[in-house]
């Protein structure tokens, strides 16, 4: 009987256990959301989205784009959030902490979209290695602002904070061509109209991108870095709407262009950033297709970019306006799933 009670125990011990190591591997898994690439050119080519704002809504914005990519053009996309690790909700006001960064090592190609993040080094190792990769970048509104070291101002990666000498204009200005330097149009009053660059009329990029419209403000961009050329240039309108008159005491500026970036390993990487991509800016069907022709671009497969990409929005999509303290409380990132 006693060595009855003793199998009986050790049983339920393992059932816990292994019950204990299930649950603690969907807790893992669900603090990201990875979408299975459909039918489609991007079969097999992994895009990693990375999310951490607490202004434009990019835990909103870059799961939309997921699914668009995924579904309509049959890349797999995976789509990480900055996460209270306490909780478990997304959570843009968590500055230094999104999981899931290891998923960079098999990426085709990084979307950043973050804001003065301070990540502990073990995830920031992820980010910088694959940016000395040399495989293809795209960078969001913020992310000319990326990253800023305030604590842990001694580590390796501090340089690629704003504001360094070492590394002048941080990970924006270097890598991605611009760091931050002011609002052109007045925040949240003057939308923005976008305008083909002259002389990029024929570039892959800009096919069926003749109506770009962003809620959000031009960004002030006075010189782009290095080998940077604008493909949009960015229209000041005098309110928010997409049909408003232009102001024309604003002179244009570049919200859109590609550049060069060599890291590391010595490998030049394509690189597309725009100042626009707001969760709200996303109802814009020629941004959409931009930025879905930048994937492609970014990725060398400029001959596969039709005028008509589709970018029909997959479910429900109801963006939040911008602005501090404006995220929806309590979601999860499985409840992102497609």
């Amino acid at each position: 009987m006693f060595r009855m009670k003793q199998a009986v125990t050790l049983c339920v011990a393992l059932v816990l256990g292994l019950g204990c190591l299930t649950s603690g591997h969907a807790r893992a898994q669900d603090k990201w959301v990875v979408y299975d690439g459909y039918d489609g050119p991007g079969k097999g080519k992994h895009i990693v989205f990375v999310t951490g704002d607490e202004e434009y809504r990019s835990e909103e914005a870059m799961p939309l784009m997921g699914k668009i990519l995924a579904k309509h053009h049959g890349f797999k996309c995976t789509v990480l959030f900055a996460v209270n690790e306490e909780t478990g909700e997304i959570d843009p006001e968590t500055l230094d902490n999104i999981p899931g960064l290891e998923a960079l090592e098999t990426a085709d190609l990084m979307v950043l979209f973050t804001r003065f993040r301070e990540l502990p080094d073990e995830q920031m190792k992820y980010i910088i290695d694959y940016t000395d990769s040399g495989r293809p970048i795209i960078g969001l509104r913020t992310a000319t602002h990326a990253f800023m070291y305030r604590k842990n101002r001694d580590s390796q990666y501090a340089k690629y904070g704003r504001g360094t000498d070492e590394f002048e204009g941080g990970y924006g200005r270097q890598v991605l061509g611009e760091t931050w330097v002011d609002h052109h149009g007045d925040h949240g009053s003057e939308s923005t109209r976008g305008l083909i660059a002259e002389g990029m009329e024929d570039h892959p990029l800009v096919r069926g991108c003749e109506d770009v419209w962003a809620a959000s403000d031009v960004y002030t961009v006075r010189k782009l870095h290095g080998d940077s050329k604008p493909v949009i240039m960015g229209q000041v309108l005098q309110t928010m709407e997409p049909d408003s008159p232009p102001n024309t005491d604003k002179e244009l500026m570049p919200v859109a262009w590609i550049k060069s970036y060599t890291g590391a390993k010595g490998k030049k990487a394509r690189v597309f950033t725009t100042t626009m991509a707001a969760a709200p800016d996303l109802v814009s069907e020629g941004l959409r297709r931009l930025l879905v022709n930048a994937c492609y671009w970014c990725m060398g497969m400029e001959d596969q970019i039709s005028g008509g990409a589709k970018v029909d929005i997959v479910g429900e999509f109801k963006p939040t306006f911008f602005g501090f303290g404006t995220f929806k409380k309590g979601v999860m990132p499985a409840e992102h799933k497609m």
